[in-house]
């Protein structure tokens, strides 16, 4: 019979739409995918999760008008798409303002650190003389404390440097750095394949679950080693970004969808996760970049770097607890009817439970996107109304991202069928061949033996196949035999 139609290789997504923005950043990232010819939804991703890390824990929103449910801005943010899509220079484009801040707090530092290296000599010379005096005093039988406190007097504490941005660093000194930096900081992987790799190695389990706390950014952290005794993080509030390539994505979330260490929910907290459609097209475009987009967004940062929680209007509930926003009037209105939308599509239990975890991280994260397209429009005062439909409309187009994130993981014979279809259209396999034989090619979610037979048996019930019998010495061989249909150039 004449081979079968193959089921759709992933779920269709919602196009990115620069409306979704905030006003200042639209013309900044529309000139970004226009120069690289990359899909908008990657840069548009990195400059919201280069955002919040800058906000971070200056100021964060009560979703509700009583309750003292708050949420810190925190997000993370991942790019799905095939070596060559621009993923990295669009990621990296975005982190300019971040970078500036980091190189004007460097420099500020130094500056500092000369200035402390000055103090140091006079709290010596200091020292020196105090302990002159204290063994006068002591001699002389006056009280020796007066000494001591004067030759301490004036010392200044070390300077430390405000920290925006790491890319590599364990987790112990990652806790240092947050010691010093309360607000957060962003933890940026150009390949994000490596760093899940590192937390699922033997012995990095608390590596792990410092970022799984360090998600929400209103916990604390506690690491205790022999080397470098306790370190006790009192705000653990890490954004992470990076990329990722479809098809060890695909295995992580299989994986991920059979149990075990990778199903606790750190996948589910890159909420900005977007796998787009790449350009069917190339130009030749050779343009500058739009110097006044830019320094719109340069400016946005240097203002929302430094938060004063009284001119935004901000209220403390205590002191030393987080100063915090709530919604206007009208959109209060519009976030419970969203809500209740949420918690009764969660309730009725039919989403699978990665989805189910997936959709109630939402309850935070569009609050959290209204809260940051409010501070870059507005500024100060309750959160828009505006503002929360423009996160609601994030919210939508993010779903159908996630559904495509999660499909290789609940149909893996679809895509691995597809997969193995590409490959034998191509001629990359004989017209006769073995499960192991599609195992020993190596190709991406068909490297394990249930997943190539799956693979092959869906393309058997469509007519891409048919199964045969031989028998070898000692046992039965079964293999497969390609349609004839499907003949090709080169085939004979």
């Amino acid at each position: 019979p004449q081979p079968q139609p193959l089921p759709a290789a992933l779920p269709s997504v919602e196009p990115f739409e620069s409306r979704f923005l905030p006003k200042a950043f639209r013309d900044w990232i529309d000139d970004v995918a226009a120069r690289m010819q990359c899909p908008p939804d990657y840069p548009a991703v990195a400059a919201m999760v280069t955002l919040a890390a800058v906000v971070g824990r200056q100021v964060g929103i009560r979703p509700q008008q009583r309750d003292d449910w708050l949420v810190v801005p925190n997000l993370w943010g991942a790019v799905i798409g095939r070596p060559g899509v621009m993923k990295t220079p669009a990621l990296q484009e975005p982190l300019r303002p971040l970078e500036a801040l980091e190189k004007q707090a460097k420099a500020e530092f130094e500056a500092e650190q000369q200035a402390h290296e000055t103090d140091l000599l006079i709290a010596e010379a200091r020292r020196k003389k105090g302990q002159d005096d204290i063994r006068k005093a002591l001699k002389e039988g006056s009280d020796p404390h007066k000494a001591a406190i004067e030759a301490f007097a004036g010392n200044t504490p070390e300077p430390s440097r405000h920290r925006y941005l790491v890319n590599d660093t364990t987790v112990e000194k990652l806790g240092e750095i947050l010691n010093g930096n309360p607000r957060g900081l962003l933890v940026f992987r150009d390949e994000l394949t490596g760093f899940l790799r590192t937390l699922d190695k033997d012995g990095n389990e608390t590596d792990r679950s410092f970022y799984l706390e360090a998600w929400n950014g209103t916990g604390s952290f506690v690491f205790d080693r022999i080397g470098r005794g306790t370190i006790e993080v009192e705000a653990a509030c890490i954004s992470i970004l990076g990329g990722i390539q479809p098809g060890p994505l695909s295995a992580y979330m299989a994986r991920a969808a059979r149990g075990g260490t990778d199903d606790d929910g750190l996948v589910q907290r890159f909420q900005l996760i977007v796998w787009p459609d790449a350009p069917s097209k190339w130009l030749d475009i050779d343009t500058s970049p739009d110097p006044a987009a830019r320094q719109e967004v340069f400016e946005v940062f240097q203002r929302l770097d430094a938060i004063d929680p009284t001119t935004v209007g901000a209220e403390v509930a205590e002191s030393g607890s987080l100063p915090f926003l709530r919604f206007s009037t009208p959109a209060q209105e519009i976030f419970t009817e969203w809500r209740s939308t949420l918690e009764a599509r969660l309730i009725k239990g039919d989403l699978h439970p990665m989805m189910e975890a997936h959709f109630s991280k939402y309850r935070s994260l569009i609050p959290s996107l209204a809260l940051l397209i409010h501070m870059v429009d507005v500024g100060s005062g309750p959160v828009s109304r505006e503002a929360l439909l423009r996160a609601c409309a994030w919210g939508k187009y993010l779903e159908s991202h996630a559904h495509r994130l999660y499909a290789p993981a609940f149909e893996p014979a679809a895509v691995g069928a597809r997969t193995l279809a590409q490959h034998i259209e191509r001629g990359d396999i004989g017209a006769d061949f073995t499960v192991r034989d599609v195992q020993r090619k190596g190709w991406t979610g068909l490297r394990e033996h249930e997943a190539a037979l799956a693979a092959v048996e869906l393309l058997e019930d469509l007519d891409w196949l048919r199964r045969r019998h031989t028998n070898t010495p000692g046992r039965k061989r079964t293999h497969f035999l390609v349609n004839p249909a499907l003949a090709w150039e080169g085939r004979n």
